[in-house]
């Protein structure tokens, strides 16, 4: 297959620096990518993904863009963004609370204020439906996509978070990013773990050398890891990069989700009011914020060493979400 363009949306590279006060406080040198810098509507990580799922879709000429995801999707907010530079309409089904399974369902949501705030002004139109799964969530998107090919548009639905071929891709490529401005190697890389692009882009970069990438899942369910590697399997069949990732090979650690999908949780909490008075750098409270505790734990118990990069994805208007009154 042919990889696409780029379109120019975020200001790359991002810069990675070292964060001394905490390096300090573990012993170990802890370096960090700012994938929060991007520069792009409201900064944070999707936008790389968005340069490639954007060019794409203008190539196809389409109109209409239609996706999904929960009300603080920092992923809808910039694709809102995105659409919005090249002229495209973009509408997205949403839900307060999404789950798997009915009694998973998680309280304390964030749902007022934060990234819905900003997907107004960027002109997302944004579809509300009662809490429901996922898989009701995606009916609800393809009903709203055919619903505007009903009208005449020329639609395309993109999946959850944008996770796909491309979306691993961008992150394929931001691990090449990294690789250039490291000085020498790190031995781990911790990041997050949701939809998926970022964790499987790097550990398909990194795979076969001595740098291990460990993604910190801030969802529930355990059949992520299963999820993990179709979409590693649907990268490589795409673009031949690298090979389809086995189980053994992607490093997910399930510990640290907390109380749910999008909510805060109590460790993840501590750990960005400690970042923040060590470094003056904000964490998001849904998925940085508990990559970090992650990350913090596993410096604890030792399980991991030596120079620890830790890939900051973004996601600060989520600081400024509250749960439902």
């Amino acid at each position: 297959m042919v990889i696409p363009d780029r379109i120019p949306l975020c200001i790359l590279p991002t810069p990675i620096g070292t964060l001394s006060r905490v390096s300090s406080d573990f012993g170990t040198e802890i370096l960090i990518k700012r994938d929060d810098l991007t520069g792009f509507a409201g900064n944070g990580n999707k936008g790389r993904k968005l340069e490639y799922l954007i060019s794409e879709i203008v190539t196809q000429g389409i109109d209409t863009v239609v996706s999904s995801g929960a009300t603080q999707s920092n992923f809808l907010r910039q694709l809102g963004a995105a659409c919005a530079v090249v002229g495209i309409r973009c509408l997205a089904a949403t839900m307060h609370a999404p789950y798997e399974e009915a009694d998973r369902k998680a309280t304390g949501i964030l749902t007022q204020g934060g990234n819905p705030a900003l997907d107004e002004i960027f002109g997302l139109e944004r579809t509300l439906y009662p809490d429901g799964t996922w898989a009701e969530l995606d009916a609800h998107a393809e009903a709203l996509a055919e619903s505007e090919r009903a009208r005449g548009a020329k639609v395309h639905v993109i999946p959850l978070g944008g996770s796909g071929p491309l979306g691993v891709l961008a992150f394929y490529r931001a691990a090449e990013e990294l690789a250039s401005q490291l000085t020498a190697p790190v031995d781990f890389i911790v990041c997050p773990s949701s939809s998926g692009s970022t964790h499987i882009g790097l550990t398909s970069s990194f795979l076969g050398t001595s740098t291990k990438v460990i993604g910190i899942g801030c969802d529930p369910e355990p059949e992520m890891l299963d999820d993990l590697v179709d979409l590693s399997r649907s990268f490589s069949d795409a673009y031949g990069l690298a090979p389809a990732l086995s189980p053994h090979q992607i490093d997910l650690r399930l510990d640290y989700v907390g109380p749910g999908y999008g909510v805060p949780s109590p460790e993840g909490t501590e750990a960005l009011r400690y970042l923040a008075r060590r470094e003056g750098i904000l964490l998001d409270p849904i998925y940085s914020a508990k990559t970090f505790a992650g990350m913090l734990d596993l410096l604890r118990k030792k399980k991991i060493g030596g120079r620890v990069l830790f890939w900051h994805t973004g996601g600060m208007p989520a600081l400024f979400a509250r749960p439902s009154d």
